[in-house]
């Protein structure tokens, strides 16, 4: 089964999370979001939320990762550069076309619900 890497929104809570026509701002809406992705290797889920956050309303986010790729890391940050800082400890170059970092840590939702091997 081929994977097309891109992010799927499941479940969203944000409260009046869809603007609508004629409607500015939120008032709903924090000024400021944080948004923890232990690993960013495409920056698809990265740039989605930082998409779903700018449409609520938020003013300014940063993204705090442990560790993301070169390519995963530009494309977050260019989806709101103006209002985004990201935050990353350490960054390696290359993705696999599996869209794990080279040679990164492995699948961190593995590691944190402990379906390694499953």
């Amino acid at each position: 089964m081929q994977s097309s890497l891109s992010p799927v929104e499941y479940y969203n809570n944000l409260p009046h999370s869809r603007q609508t026509p004629g409607r500015t701002g939120n008032p709903s809406a924090a000024k400021l979001a944080i948004i923890v992705d232990p690993i960013i290797a495409t920056g698809g889920t990265a740039a989605a939320a930082i998409q779903i956050l700018k449409d609520w309303g938020v003013e300014r986010i940063i993204v705090l990762s442990v560790l993301g790729s070169a390519g995963g890391l530009t494309k977050a940050a260019e989806e709101w550069s103006e209002a985004t800082e990201i935050w990353v400890a350490q960054m390696d170059q290359e993705v696999t076309d599996k869209g794990m970092i080279k040679p990164g840590l492995g699948d961190i939702g593995d590691r944190l619900f402990l379906t390694l091997g499953k």
